[in-house]
């Protein structure tokens, strides 16, 4: 299958740095250059998207809220 379009507008191209992988979820760094993204995908989808660092992909965001908390003055 191939993706004709996407509605996600945030997409940053990058390359995977590191795959820490667990037994049902895995933890994927990818570098976008001005600096890192962390995902949390299934171990399988890893394999399935055969995934290794040096894979170039793209992190694909949608959200409807992105919530952002200062602290207190000292």
């Amino acid at each position: 299958m191939t993706i004709k379009a996407i509605n996600v507008r945030n997409q940053f191209q990058g390359t995977i740095k590191r795959i820490r992988r667990g037994d049902v979820v895995s933890e994927v760094e990818v570098d976008i250059g001005s600096g890192l993204i962390t995902s949390i995908i299934t171990t399988g989808s890893i394999d399935e998207l055969g995934l290794r660092p040096g894979s170039q992909v793209i992190a694909l965001f949608k959200s409807t809220e992105v919530a952002l908390a200062s602290f207190a003055p000292s």
